[in-house]
């Protein structure tokens, strides 16, 4: 999961401003752990080797996933918009691993597969 975080990616959706536009949009992945139980730190390069030594061979994690989206305007300055956030709950057993993605907040541009999906191909890349 580390391996995701500052991840980001094209894709076109909807314009903000414009109804039935269509624009080319960013979007950009940070990934957020539980720890104690309740709270959410973040989960990156540099923060990685802190979680591992807390993390069991088999088991549950949660982790929290924001995608934020921006996009070029005319004179080529970025413009964030409103992105969504995800919970994910990874579930490791007999080394299958279940994930279960629940949107949260946000305007839902992204579907909870597409986030399953590239999370998949990053544990792929990692091993």
């Amino acid at each position: 999961m580390a391996n995701t975080d500052g991840k980001f990616g094209m894709f076109v959706t909807e314009s903000v401003t414009q109804r039935g536009h269509r624009i080319q949009a960013k979007r950009e992945i940070a990934v957020e752990v539980v720890t104690n139980g309740i709270d959410f730190a973040p989960l990156n390069y540099d923060t990685v080797d802190e979680v591992l030594d807390t993390i069991e061979r088999e088991g549950i994690m949660d982790f929290r996933v924001h995608l934020r989206y921006s996009y070029l305007d005319g004179k080529y300055n970025r413009v964030p918009f409103r992105g969504d956030i995800y919970l994910v709950r990874a579930i490791l057993e007999y080394e299958l691993l279940v994930l279960q993605i629940n949107h949260i907040d946000g305007p839902k541009r992204t579907e909870c597969g597409r986030v399953a999906d590239t999370i998949i191909d990053e544990l792929r890349r990692g091993s």
